[in-house]
């Protein structure tokens, strides 16, 4: 008869007791599995790891195939870098040349490739089926800026409630607006019912750099410029003004004293 308490226990196992798994990534001496970065840049020289590659000169010359330890040789003769540039091939073919170098005429060349890459931006404009004539005039306007732009224009139709049962409104308009602005643009998208709404992409005749080399120059504004002589340092003189006409002095008036107001109030007959 088994005890009760051994019945809640469970089932004896024989044998040492089990150990739980390693942790995900780590092996079970406790060092991590997982790899490190991988790097995308070539091997080079003490890096490439095969017995014979197939070399070439700096000049683009076939060397032919070589043993690793005399192309590694041949590299520091010359002063230059050993690259695997196939390293897929079967031998790896290993070029001599300054990788330095290299680099830096690769990130000029894709700099420069990055500068004339047009980036592609979609403009969007909604119209609904029953759009008053001045609005779609307005949103004619805008359809044609940005054609001229270089950008292409996504057309949506909105339809609400009963419109949805009438989507000839909404192809009709979208075949106006492709008439108007077939000058600047044509469809490359078709008009298509995409749910509530009916989507037409218009895409521009010109690309986008050709349309921002014909955009006009903003007009500079002329500097107002001195009609006098110039200065030692290009700054126009002044003019010499005109001397001011000057008053004419006024004489001091003397004060009378007291001999001539007495020969002025004596009688006449004295």
């Amino acid at each position: 008869m088994v005890a009760p308490h051994a019945r809640s226990a469970g089932p004896y196992v024989c044998g040492p007791p089990r150990e739980s798994p390693p942790a995900a990534g780590r092996s079970c001496g406790g060092e991590s599995d997982t790899g490190g970065h991988i790097s995308t840049e070539p091997r080079i020289n003490e890096r490439i790891r095969v017995p014979e590659v197939r070399l070439v000169g700096p000049n683009g010359e076939q060397v032919g195939i070589v043993a690793i330890n005399d192309a590694l040789r041949l590299a520091q003769e010359a002063d230059l870098d050993l690259v695997e540039v196939a390293p897929t091939a079967r031998p790896p073919v290993c070029k001599l040349m300054d990788y330095g170098k290299f680099k830096y005429e690769s990130a000029l060349k894709a700099r420069e490739s990055r500068k004339h890459q047009a980036q592609t931006v979609i403009k969007e404009i909604k119209l609904r089926p029953k759009i008053d004539p001045h609005d779609y005039g307005t949103k004619k306007g805008h359809v044609e800026r940005f054609l001229r732009q270089g950008d292409k224009v996504k057309v949506t139709i909105m339809f609400r409630g009963r419109e949805q049962s009438r989507p000839d409104l909404g192809y009709r308009l979208l075949q106006r607006l492709a008439g108007d602005v077939e000058e600047l643009g044509f469809v490359e998208a078709q008009p298509k019912q995409d749910g509530r709404n009916m989507i037409m992409v218009i895409g521009p005749h010109k690309r986008k750099p050709d349309a921002k080399a014909e955009r006009p120059a903003a007009p500079s504004r002329p500097r107002a410029r001195a009609s006098g002589p110039s200065g030692p340092a290009g700054r126009p003189v002044p003019s010499p003004r005109a001397p001011r006409p000057t008053a004419p002095a006024q004489q001091p008036v003397a004060a009378a004293g007291p001999t001539e107001q007495g020969a002025g109030d004596a009688p006449a007959g004295t």
